[in-house]
Formats: structure tokens, sequence, C-alpha cells
């Protein structure tokens, strides 16, 4: 410890205690009790991946080809995969050569990102409430964030209007996240044009954050690269977690703008050797023979959405009903932070909850909760909030 004062680089001071990091030693102490925890704070899917994803991997254990290093930008078969389910699922044209970068899962794309497009000094803007690495990403590139705020007046968009010219100008990046973490909002196709707009104006780019997009109740969300001129202006970001429950593969993809995807190549090609072949493989099948899969999954999570929604009425709680995400944001009663009140419900009724001051300063007042746990241990979380007076 006396030398790791000395040993660290100046920009980690701007890196703030990755926050899911901490909420897991609390965790872990409550664990350490004995107490019969239920842990609502963390979306990690629970429900298993189809099984013809897990024989497709089996099949190539065995393969020497694939204990070789990988293509850094992805395999031709991927990269033309993930170019025909954009062009299945949203009629959106993707050119697998130019405008396709595979990802060591979603959220490794987007802390790199900023280092290929943000020079030091430049704003980025950061939605606020939002996922932390967005912000982590642009201290590691030496970026200024500029908030944006979401509000639920504003259903949770950020209001492109209150940011001054004088920081447009500066401004390189925006990150956004629909449907979005944690308020569970879903952007609307006016709402990307006008970004897009903005975008041009000022040379600005957008990398739209499409994690759950097959994580949906009614509606399918609108993928930002469907809207015209969006290819001009910016990327969007895949993640097979959310689409096949596989949060430790660790796969996903980046597409969009030719620039922004070569520079990023440019970054990870010195960063990493890419993303395990076995994997992209595997997931090649997967996006042309999963849709009936993540259909099953959707019924699943709609069921326990139901449950738990009508369990917040009884109870007397303020929620934003989730249009996609399987994450219910919800008000903290009067009197409570979301700290105190978080704190409250892991102490009480051992139920870990995410404070939504952990997204930002505008999640203040708000709790996430997840719907990644079984039906049964559900019920039982909703058991205990009912006792809480």
């Amino acid at each position: 410890m006396f030398y790791a004062k000395y040993i660290q680089a100046q920009r980690l001071k701007a890196i703030p205690p990755y926050f899911f990091a901490e909420l897991d030693k609390k965790k872990d102490e409550i664990r350490a009790k004995g107490k019969d925890l239920i842990d609502l704070s963390v979306g990690d899917p629970d429900l298993p991946p189809p099984a013809f994803l897990i024989n497709e991997l089996k099949k190539t254990l065995h393969e020497q080809e694939y204990y070789r290093y990988p293509p850094y930008k992805g395999t031709r078969e991927f990269c033309e995969a993930v170019a025909w389910w954009y062009q299945h699922r949203w009629g959106v044209k993707i050119n697998p050569v130019t405008e396709v970068w595979s990802l060591i899962g979603s959220k490794e794309g987007l802390v790199h990102l900023p280092l290929a497009v943000v020079n030091p000094g430049d704003y980025v803007g950061v939605p606020d409430p939002c996922f932390p690495c967005y912000r982590s990403a642009v201290a590691f590139a030496g970026g200024r964030i500029h908030h944006l705020p979401l509000r639920r007046e504003n259903n949770f968009l950020p209001d492109l209007s209150a940011i001054k010219p004088a920081v447009a100008n500066k401004m390189k990046l925006i990150f956004l996240n629909y449907p979005n973490n944690p308020t569970s909002a879903v952007a609307t196709k006016e709402f990307y044009q006008d970004i897009i707009k903005f975008a041009r104006k000022y040379g600005i780019v957008i990398c739209q954050d499409n994690a759950y997009a097959e994580v949906y109740y009614d509606k399918p969300p609108v993928s930002f690269l469907s809207v015209p001129g969006a290819k001009e202006v910016g990327v969007e970001t895949g993640s097979f977690t959310k689409m096949f429950n596989v949060a430790g593969w660790r796969v996903g993809w980046m597409v969009g703008n030719a620039g922004v995807i070569k520079a990023l190549g440019a970054i990870k090609s010195n960063t990493d050797s890419g993303l395990w072949t076995a994997f992209q493989k595997a997931c090649v099948v997967a996006l042309h023979k999963g849709k009936p899969a993540m259909e099953r999954f959707r019924q699943v999570y709609r069921r326990r959405r139901e449950m738990v929604a009508r369990a917040l009425e009884i109870i007397g709680w303020e929620f934003h009903l989730p249009e996609a995400t399987y994450f219910f944001w919800i008000k903290v009663p009067v009197g409570y932070t979301s700290m105190s009140f978080s704190q409250r419900l892991l102490e009480e009724l051992y139920i870990a909850v995410t404070p939504g001051v952990g997204f930002g300063a505008k999640g203040e007042g708000y709790i996430r909760i997840s719907l990644t746990i079984s039906e049964a241990r559900l019920r039982e979380a909703i058991k205990r909030l009912q006792t809480l007076k």
C-alpha cells in the first residue's frame, strides 16, 4: 500500500471507484453474516442461453483452428451476420467490411471509443443518469464531461436545446443509450432526427448504446441507424449478453460510420487481439436462428414485469413502467435519499437494489431494481417489501 501512492498514474484520480464493485462489497458483507440476500441490483441474466447456442460452441472445442488468434475486426462470417441482422431487423444496410467491428462485450467498445475520437479537453455529452462506464471512458481519454440530464418530464430524453453553442462547438462525442439503463425509457424516431441534425451542425459523433434492443414488451425499439442520416454522424453498439444471456462470453459489436469504425479499430488493434473465434462462430448461428429464443425470454420478462408492477402499485410506490429493458426505475419514499433507502432495504429486508445516485447526480431520488432473478425469488422479495413500514 505504501508504494501504491507513488505508482498509480494521475489519470486514476479522475476515476471514481466503480460503483457496482463497491456495491458488491456490501452484498458480500450481508452474505457473510449468513443472511438470505435477494439481489435485485444487477442486470445479470439468470435465464440459460438457448441450447443450440451451447451446442454450436461445443462443436468448436476440439477444432484446432479455433485456438489461433482471431482476426482483429472479427471474422468475415461474424461481420456479415451482424450486417444481415441489421438488414433483417431494421432494414439498415451495413457494409460488413468497413462498417462493423467485433467487441469483447459492448462495454469494452464504449470505453475505447473516446480514445479513438476525443482529444484532451474536448467536451463529451454524457447522460445523467447513465451506465457509469461512460464517465470513466471520458476521463481515460482526457475529455471533459458535459452532463445531459434525463428528466421524467422530458421522457428521460436529453434536452438538446439546453446545450449552449459555446459547449456544442467544443463537443466531440455524445453517448446515448436507448432503451435506457437505468430509466428503461425508449427513444423516438423524432428524437433521433433532432440529434442527427444537432450532430451535423456541430460536427459531433453520436454513439448509441443499443444493448437492450431485444428486451422489450410491446413495440420493438427503433435503431438509431435506421433513421436517415444516422450513419453519417454516428455508430451503434449491440450486445449478445442481453440477446442470448451469455454475459460471461463478452460478445458485442459496433456498427455504423466507417471513419469512426476505422478509428476504433486502430485503438483495438493495439490493445487487444480480438474476440475468440469460437464465440463468433456460435453467435453467427444465433443471429440467424435465435428469434424464437429471444421471444421466449421476452415472455418471461413480461410476466415478471407484470408481477412487480402490480406489487408496486399495491405498496404505493411511484415508478416508471418499463417499455423495454429488465429494469424498474422507482421513486424513493419521501424523507429518504436513494442511498439511505437502499441501505434500509439491504439491512432490514436483505434486499439489494441500486441507488439511483450511483448512475449520476440526476439519479438521486430513485432506485433501480432488476428482473433478472426467478419468479419465486421475486415473489419472496415482494413479500418482504410489503412488510416495510
